[in-house]
């Protein structure tokens, strides 16, 4: 059987991994074998924070939504379950935008969910 020889194939390999690293700290860019174990570590550090990016954001929202509302005097929940006995049907990003953009929308969204709140 013939020889095969990889050195092309392998150099291409190597220059596509080095691609991925550049920019990474010290040899993690400059050696195969380091950059090919940095680029595994960045890519499960991607894929891992990738989900953990939504999370991050529904807090950002609940903390400005929150603060929102305690300027109006309702906390959080109290805001939330004013706004499901309403019938209010609003993500809270979009009520966070609004928390933000558009403050007067939201003190009528408030004063809504505070009138569901009142007979209770």
């Amino acid at each position: 059987m013939a020889r095969v020889k990889r050195g092309t194939v392998k150099r291409r390999k190597h220059n596509a991994v080095r691609k991925l690293v550049k920019g990474h700290y010290s040899v993690r860019h400059r050696h195969y074998r380091r950059a090919k174990e940095d680029l595994l570590h960045a890519m499960h550090y991607a894929y891992v924070h990738r989900r953990e990016r939504k999370g991050d954001f529904r807090r950002l929202w609940v903390i400005r939504i929150g603060a929102a509302a305690r300027s109006l005097g309702l906390s959080y929940s109290t805001f939330m379950h004013g706004l499901k006995e309403a019938g209010i049907d609003v993500n809270r990003k979009m009520l966070a935008d609004l928390a933000v953009r558009e403050p007067e929308a939201f003190a009528q969204l408030a004063e809504k969910a505070r009138g569901a709140l009142a007979p209770a």
